[in-house]
């Protein structure tokens, strides 16, 4: 990855915003991928998350960290992991190619890239945002993809012809208000998968009632990854609402750790007086 380095001040409110901002967000990456991982012709080029790595703490027992791209993303909601993309500038704690994890509070950014077009990456448009026209430039032929206004992070794909799908925009930040009061969306692809999901329901209902080698159900999968029609879907045919991972959280729980309020609200509340399916 030929990502140019850029260091910057951790104690900079600006930065520790955008950190925040791209905690608040990653759920959207995170319901891409459950999605990406199921197409035939992917639609993402790309996808990486941004997490700080130090070594032992120095001479004045400070530490000091080094913020870097990771790929191959997993989430537990608790931890992420992945496979270490950058090769560190000066830590030796660690080195390209390792697999490496770290507790979701520490992300920092996250970046997925489509047809060119990178969506997250709350810091580099923070940084972008203080460079001259030139400058800005420069960093994105760097980087080789359309960042697009420093100003507009994007988090959503984009609808357009040239997707495999079709999608709804939104836009994350001082410009997306109105797109955030809008509420929730399921992903398009989650409403065009359920009538088929559905079908398979109908004829094997096991999916929606077994774990998996984790100990987790399709319930726990589809809260945490924001598929509020999968969801509503599952209860339908039997996902036991309350039932717990090995580590004792429930869908609920998943939903609203990684910010899905709806699907959390909707697991706490309607879920529990909807009718179930008829399987006699």
């Amino acid at each position: 990855m030929s990502e140019p380095v850029f260091l910057f001040d951790d104690s900079d409110p600006a930065m520790r915003q955008a950190y925040e901002a791209a905690r608040q967000s990653f759920k959207f990456l995170w319901r891409e991928l459950s999605w990406e991982r199921r197409r035939i012709v992917p639609a993402l080029d790309m996808h990486m998350v941004k997490l700080p790595f130090t070594d032992e703490p120095l001479s004045d027992g400070k530490l000091e960290f080094e913020h870097m791209w990771v790929g191959d993303v997993e989430f537990d909601g608790i931890t992420l992991a992945g496979t270490l993309i950058n090769s560190p500038n000066w830590l030796r704690s660690v080195k390209q190619g390792d697999s490496v994890n770290a507790p979701f509070s520490y992300l920092t950014d996250w970046i997925m890239v489509a047809n060119g077009k990178a969506y997250g990456g709350h810091t580099v448009n923070l940084m972008r945002s203080r460079m001259s026209a030139s400058e800005r430039r420069a960093h994105d032929g760097a980087w080789g993809l359309d960042f697009g206004d420093p100003a507009i992070v994007r988090v959503e794909l984009e609808r357009g012809e040239q997707l495999k799908w079709g999608a709804i925009s939104k836009l994350f930040g001082s410009k997306s208000a109105a797109s955030a009061a809008a509420g929730f969306v399921d992903h398009p692809m989650c409403v065009n998968m359920v009538p088929k999901i559905e079908e398979q329901l109908q004829q094997d209902r096991k999916p929606a009632t077994s774990t998996d080698d984790r100990g987790w159900t399709m319930l726990h999968m589809e809260a945490l990854a924001g598929n509020l029609g999968v969801v509503k879907l599952l209860v339908r045919y039997g996902a036991g609402i309350d039932a717990k991972t090995p580590d004792g959280r429930d869908a609920a729980a998943l939903a609203l750790g990684i910010g899905w309020s709806e699907i959390a609200a909707y697991l706490s509340n309607e879920a529990r007086t909807e009718p179930r399916a008829n399987f006699s």
